[in-house]
């Protein structure tokens, strides 16, 4: 059972991701990771938004560019479970747009939004929403912040 999810707009999105996937996995939170477009394969980002929680996911991290729907429609299907949304760098406009559209969400439908490119950020920020009630991932968050004083 994976505890984030992490979505991608587009495979080309993997490349700015792969720090979040390492930060989850030096902190040993389960993972799952899928390409959905919430443009190009709608339904799909439905059906797995509306089933998300059942599965035991407990916070989704979305990272889309240019027109960044993604983390707002996963939000909108999925109310109870928090959803990170992470700008990737792309188009004219080097992520602005992207960043814009997931921080630009209306009142009731909130998506965290990270920096552009954002992805460790994003896992720290999943990280410390499950480390309220996981003594372990808790733990080894405090660990990794301890230790950035030593890089």
């Amino acid at each position: 059972m994976a505890a984030v999810a992490i979505i991608l707009g587009s495979k080309s999105d993997a490349t700015a991701m792969e720090d979040c996937l390492r930060t989850l996995e030096a902190l040993g939170i389960p993972y799952e990771s899928q390409v959905i477009s919430a443009h190009r394969t709608p339904e799909k980002a439905r059906q797995f938004a509306l089933s998300a929680r059942e599965r035991g996911v407990e916070v989704i991290i979305a990272a889309a560019g240019m027109a960044a729907a993604l983390p707002g429609v996963l939000a909108s299907y999925a109310p109870t479970t928090p959803v990170i949304g992470v700008p990737i760098a792309s188009g004219d406009m080097s992520g602005l747009d992207s960043l814009l559209a997931i921080a630009q969400m209306p009142p009731g439908v909130p998506v965290a939004c990270m920096a552009v490119n954002g992805a460790r950020n994003a896992a720290l920020f999943a990280a410390q929403i499950i480390a309220l009630r996981d003594e372990d991932v808790r733990q080894a968050l405090e660990n990794y912040r301890r230790d950035l004083g030593n890089r």
